[in-house]
């Protein structure tokens, strides 16, 4: 079975659905009966030295890299290679990207329906599209994956496709990087790293506003400093995306503005050390179509306390203590009682080893692989 994966929309690997392409792209050659071809854009080809012995890498010019030629790429350019290569299914790991017809059976993954919960998250053109132009695409496709129940249910709610026709399979994390390990030498690291040696809250995610709601986990962070005192710290690891000079303004309002650290994009290779340094993962977004942080976190033994918006619950289960996103206090809260009662810790610290063990990309990638077959046969 030739099967072919577009990974053209990676975002230079700072991106979920990067994380996802990469990590599907490990698994599905394992599999016996895929044959897979990967489609990267010539200056990412980098990304994926580590499959190019065990798939065929097609590369894409760089002319189709901005959205709008990119979005003519998928519906135009790749038809003719699917063709030209001999594929039986093309998979289109973004909804941004379905196409619209070809020759073989097509399928996307959806992972969220944002420009319909977030107002503001992209400019008008995105929005449209997001909202008018897929919801059209949809339809077109031979089968849906959506990684979460609620994105399927939002695929009912938005598109009008019953989510009993969609294919719900959950995205796994990467047990050999995040798993429990020597939390002291972490911590030394990041302290020798990025001079980080007092305890700290964490939020790992691009710095993107008002979707990621830093600005009001700063200010959580000023209300649970003001309260406790202490050296305690809020780390944000991330690159700068949409509105994130509200975040850098935030921060620079606080009056606890030397406690709080950005790290940048932080490489794939430091996400468990970091993890493990630090004293507690804090996921405050206002809307996630699945959320991979905060089940990274609790695979390296890290508290979390996390929103419950989009995915959230279903992804964090009970194993996080869970707050109102748009309540500060209710934040602070949560923060004060992590930094002082040890024994709800430790409990947090169990239940999220266990909820993280149901998540591996090796049954993401199988449930994926069966679709193929599906829509093959």
């Amino acid at each position: 079975m030739k099967a072919g994966l577009t990974a053209t929309v990676v975002q230079g690997g700072r991106s979920g659905v990067a994380q996802y392409v990469f990590s599907l792209i490990r698994e599905l050659v394992k599999i016996d009966d895929v044959d897979l071809t990967v489609y990267a854009l010539e200056d990412e080809l980098p990304l994926f030295e580590f499959a190019k012995d065990d798939c065929r890498i097609v590369s894409v010019s760089r002319k189709a890299a901005s959205p709008v030629q990119n979005i003519i790429w998928h519906q135009f350019e790749l038809p003719k290679l699917a063709a030209a290569h001999g594929l039986d299914v093309i998979h289109v790991p973004s909804y941004r990207r379905l196409v619209r017809s070809a020759s073989v059976p097509t399928v996307g993954t959806i992972h969220d329906l944002a420009p319909f919960h977030v107002s503001g998250k992209y400019d008008m053109a995105r929005m449209f599209y997001g909202r008018v132009v897929v919801k059209r695409l949809a339809r077109m496709q031979k089968e849906l994956i959506a990684v979460s129940h609620f994105t399927a249910q939002d695929i009912e709610r938005f598109f009008g496709i019953p989510a009993a026709e969609v294919t719900v399979i959950h995205n796994g994390i990467d047990h050999h990087r995040f798993k429990q390990g020597a939390v002291e030498s972490s911590r030394e690291w990041m302290a020798e790293t990025h001079g980080v040696d007092a305890p700290f809250f964490l939020y790992v995610s691009r710095l993107e506003h008002p979707g990621k709601n830093h600005v009001r986990l700063i200010e959580a962070f000023d209300l649970f400093k003001r309260e406790t005192g202490g050296d305690w710290q809020l780390v944000l690891g991330g690159g700068d995306w949409h509105g994130s000079e509200a975040i850098h303004e935030a921060a620079e309002r606080s009056e606890f503005s030397a406690d709080i650290r950005f790290l940048g994009f932080v490489p794939d290779e430091d996400l468990g050390g970091i993890y493990r340094a630090s004293r507690c993962m804090v996921y405050p977004s206002l809307f996630e179509g699945f959320g991979l942080p905060p089940v990274e976190a609790m695979a390296c033994g890290t508290p979390v306390i996390s929103s419950t918006r989009g995915a959230l619950e279903e992804v964090v289960a009970d194993a996080a203590l869970t707050v109102d996103p748009e309540d500060v206090e209710d934040m602070a809260k949560a923060l004060v009682r992590v930094a002082t009662d040890e024994a709800f810790v430790a409990e947090l610290t169990r239940r999220g080893l266990e909820n993280a063990a149901r998540f591996r990309w090796e049954n993401t990638a199988a449930e994926v692989a069966e679709v193929y077959r599906r829509v093959v046969r």
